[in-house]
């Protein structure tokens, strides 16, 4: 069974950093796509950053050029490096895993494994 726990989050001012850690056990990085999304309340999941099953790394335009997204197989974890962070970046980041292709890169409903969430919370 996967599990994945997420780590990293806090609170800081705009124009900070923080980098985000997402730990998996019952699995290999192997032949899946790992992605980032995150949640503000009365809103559906956003998609943030993605790691392909070929590699390739997607990002959201809101983020593109301030997030970085990586992934170290031998130790199962992904980052999310976040740099010049907004307000408008404030939610629930969750991190998952799934067998997603390039065209479902962005649809949280085509991953099945979940971290719980870390909060990021950025004040202007």
């Amino acid at each position: 069974q996967v599990h994945l726990v997420e780590s990293g989050g806090g609170s800081v001012q705009a124009g900070a950093s923080l980098t985000l850690s997402c730990a998996a056990s019952g699995s290999t990085f192997n032949g899946y796509a790992l992605s980032w999304f995150r949640r503000t309340p009365g809103k559906e999941r956003e998609f943030v950053a993605a790691i392909g099953r070929n590699n390739y790394k997607y990002y959201a335009d809101s983020v593109k050029g301030r997030f970085t997204i990586s992934k170290d197989n031998a130790k199962n974890t992904m980052v999310l490096q976040m740099d010049s962070l907004k307000y408008e970046d404030t939610a629930v980041y969750y991190c998952a895993l799934d067998r997603v292709v390039h065209s479902g890169i962005r649809d949280p409903n085509k991953n099945a494994h979940w971290g719980l969430g870390t909060q990021v919370t950025v004040s202007s």
